[in-house]
């Protein structure tokens, strides 16, 4: 694995201008973000050393490096999932070459179902916490020493000072912020009525079928991280309805804007 990850490393570093200090996931339909970006590259994940490929909906499947808000990034336009066959391991090969070539900051975006009876389709929420029912976990196996410890304390995932940073941000832009906890899940079927009772019986705010195995490699690499979902559908057990892709993905796609208007306006202010 450490040899895969130094040649995606060296291979991205040649290309490079500058040194990003932020890493960037978009999800499904989420991808407005990178429009804002001064693009210095893009790349298709293909073109790249060991990279897995999307194959989801909704998902480009290309890096971008460049500038936004006058600092340096790199944004994944489309990620992976344990439902298209990855493993955590592929999934979070790419926080691995992004840490490895020097990012400080991860922030992810992602489509998630809304749990909470409040929420409404087009909402953003601020992940606080999350809940892993994945079933598995990308640290199990050889730990990778040069990236952090065999067991990562799991405390503060989601860095406190970002989250107050997201919410004057948003506030100031007249943005509704909700604030949850975000239940990661294997997918690719939809929740039933009777699990979707339990997740909110759990503690959840919010669930999809992404993001945590990216977040605890990110901690692992001693990341700061921040996630903020769009909310596509509201998942009421009592009167549950059908949900589909389409309808998923043209939701992300209404709340997109308003992310990406988010995340710059974050990014912007973000202390040295």
């Amino acid at each position: 694995m450490l040899k895969e990850i130094q040649a995606a490393t060296d291979f991205l570093s040649s290309k490079i201008k500058g040194s990003p200090e932020i890493g960037m996931i978009t999800g499904t339909g989420l991808g407005n973000l990178t429009e804002k970006i001064e693009v210095d590259f893009r790349l298709p994940y293909k073109e790249i050393p060991h990279f897995p490929t999307s194959t989801t909906l909704g998902h480009k499947g290309t890096l971008v490096s460049g500038k936004l808000a006058n600092r340096s990034v790199m944004a994944m336009e489309g990620r992976f999932h344990i439902y298209e066959g990855y493993t955590p391991q592929n999934i979070t090969f790419p926080i691995r070459v992004m840490s490895n070539i020097g990012i400080s900051r991860l922030f992810i975006s992602s489509a998630a179902g809304g749990l909470d009876p409040q929420f409404r389709p087009g909402d953003l929420m601020i992940v606080t916490d999350h809940i892993n029912l994945t079933g598995t976990n990308p640290l199990i196996g050889h730990n990778l020493e040069q990236f952090g410890p065999r067991f990562p304390d799991m405390l503060e995932v989601y860095d406190r000072d970002l989250i107050a940073l997201a919410g004057k941000k948003a506030l100031k832009a007249g943005i509704e912020l909700r604030h949850g906890v975000y239940v990661g899940i294997t997918g690719p079927s939809l929740e039933t009525p009777a699990e979707t009772r339990f997740l909110r019986m759990i503690g959840a705010d919010a669930v999809g079928m992404s993001t945590v195995s990216e977040v605890i490699a990110g901690v692992h690499c001693g990341l700061k991280i921040t996630v903020i979902v769009a909310i596509t559908n509201v998942n009421n057990p009592d009167c549950m309805e059908k949900t589909s892709i389409e309808e998923v993905v043209a939701t992300a796609n209404t709340a997109g804007p308003k992310l990406a208007d988010l995340w710059e306006r974050i990014i912007g202010d973000l202390p040295e």
